[in-house]
């Protein structure tokens, strides 16, 4: 199974997303919005009791996500907006589930949702738009991913509450 912890954001901002991507552009293809998340930490293949236990006693602290300022690219494929606020709460995750799944990345946590990816040698017409929205993380999941011909889905096999810290967002 591959399995990933990951963070969805509200309908609000997954409409803001969609918004982004209704332009159709050759060789870009958007990502389904019910499919927009932010991934915490990828597990490969793991066995998603062991994860679970994992996570049951995790420390997972309050985090507000804050996407933006702009789409970007993140390699050559991935069309993504940025997203700040969940170091912490990626941090947490990887030191529970350390020993769980592959190997955590060695490279530092970097926050972003994909909202497309590109065919080679496409363009995206939305790479540098504008875009601003954040959100108090209430939850986090561990999901399945199951590869197909028309991208990933997604299954949520749990969840964990994170505590709200309160702060307003805007």
């Amino acid at each position: 199974m591959r399995l990933f912890v990951a963070v969805w954001p509200p309908p609000a901002v997954v409409d803001g997303l969609e918004a982004l991507t209704a332009a159709d552009a050759p060789g870009v293809r958007p990502v389904a919005a019910d499919a927009r998340h932010v991934t915490l930490r990828f597990l490969g293949t793991a066995d998603p009791d062991a994860v679970t236990a994992r996570l049951d006693d995790a420390d997972l602290p309050a985090a507000t996500a804050v996407f933006g300022p702009a789409v970007t690219l993140l390699g050559r494929e991935a069309v993504v907006v940025p997203v700040a606020g969940l170091d912490g709460l990626a941090a947490a995750v990887t030191v529970a589930t350390a020993t769980v799944g592959r190997p955590p990345d060695r490279r530092p946590f970097r926050g972003h949702a994909t909202v497309a990816r590109l065919r080679r040698g496409a363009t995206c017409p939305y790479v540098g738009a504008p875009f601003a929205a954040s959100f108090e993380v209430g939850e986090v999941v561990l999901a399945r991913s199951t590869l197909g011909p028309a991208g990933a889905r997604y299954e949520v096999m749990a969840r964990w509450a994170v505590p709200v810290s309160g702060r307003s967002t805007a």
